[in-house]
């Protein structure tokens, strides 16, 4: 029988010290994302066949480069195939700094295991070349699928094997203003991270002007690095949101520890699930298993009693479980629960 997963991560709706890097970006120091076409070449027969005409004609042109005229469509190998290049380009990347590429076939390649990519310009949205990968191609475990038969790779990464050749100019230290954005719009979190900031300078450094956005103002005779480095440091009283995240693929369940559900009664299929007043269960009743404080099991009609005082998301969905609900049933429970207002966390559904 199918089991459903249930994980129990700290997600609960109090307060707590975060310091400001964790929910907090400074704008215009971001990544940027990098992209190019290449080839990979050396592969065990594995490469795109004779349909793919885009990856016979680069190799053909790649020839050319090296005084080797072919035809493409004299070009029999299966050794070589078509990849499209990634990397994401960190922000103050120096010229010679190195990045991870993530390579990832275009073609009909069965695999890209012991491939070899061939130089490969990597540019921005703006059509400038940024980096240049090039390297030997790491499948990882992605190449094996139990007793060693092999799966059909498409994709790899090369570690450290993109050098950075253009720099993303943004001159920090002369700005005189920055502004942070919040990971998660909350009014509250604004001012809290607003007023920490002023009271760690003892100025009106920092103006929340939105939910989502804290303008602040560099204070005189500091610079803006010394700056960003002491208030990105600072800790702040931040109220973190409850969440439950379902993956109904895979049938796991994360929700916080302190999730509550209030009193309910809900009928799924055949099973029923009565959420209660607390004393209104009679743990001597007949017919029944006793799992803990507040929470029985009526097996013989699929009766789930729960006192309200005490019921979580994590109990709920454990109950369920060793009541023999299905994965698919859990969830849909779950959802219901929600959608009649008895658990007020955010439910996500991916």
């Amino acid at each position: 029988m199918a089991r459903i997963i249930l994980m129990t991560i700290f997600l609960v709706f109090s307060l707590h010290a975060e310091r400001i890097k964790e929910i907090a970006n400074v704008i215009g120091v971001r990544e940027n994302q990098i992209i190019g076409y290449g080839l990979v070449v050396g592969l065990d027969g594995t490469g795109d066949g004779s349909s793919s005409e885009f990856t016979l004609q680069s190799l053909s042109n790649l020839l050319q480069t090296v005084n080797v005229k072919i035809d493409p469509d004299d070009i029999k190998s299966k050794n070589t195939a078509a990849v499209i290049v990634t990397a994401k380009l960190p922000p103050f990347a120096r010229q010679g700094d190195t990045l991870d590429a993530v390579v990832s076939s275009i073609g009909d390649a069965d695999s890209l295991e012991g491939g070899t990519l061939l130089m490969t310009p990597l540019k921005g949205v703006d059509g400038e070349i940024y980096a240049l990968a090039q390297g030997s191609i790491t499948i990882g475990g992605r190449n094996v699928r139990g007793a060693g038969t092999p799966t059909h790779a498409t994709a790899g990464t090369i570690f450290n094997g993109a050098l950075v050749e253009r720099e993303v100019v943004y001159d920090i230290y002369n700005q005189s203003n920055v502004n942070l954005s919040l990971k998660r719009s909350d009014f509250k979190t604004a001012l809290a991270i607003q007023d920490s900031i002023n009271k760690f300078f003892d100025d009106n450094v920092a103006t929340a002007i939105d939910p989502r956005t804290v303008s602040m103002q560099r204070p005189q005779n500091v610079s803006m690095v010394e700056f960003l480095a002491k208030t990105l440091d600072i800790q702040v009283d931040y109220e973190k949101e409850d969440k439950i995240i379902i993956d109904e693929r895979t049938g796991t369940v994360v929700a916080g520890v302190d999730i509550l559900v209030d009193p309910i009664v809900i009928t799924h299929g055949a099973i029923t699930l009565k959420i209660q007043p607390v004393d209104a269960i009679d743990p001597e009743a007949d017919n029944q298993i006793n799992l803990q404080d507040g929470v029985t099991i009526s097996p013989d009609e699929n009766l789930l009693n729960m006192e309200s005082k005490k019921t979580t998301v994590a109990n709920v969905t454990r109950a369920l479980n060793r009541l023999g609900a299905t994965p698919k049933e859990i969830i849909s429970i779950l959802e219901n629960i929600k959608r009649a207002g008895a658990i007020r966390a955010k439910l996500e559904v991916i």
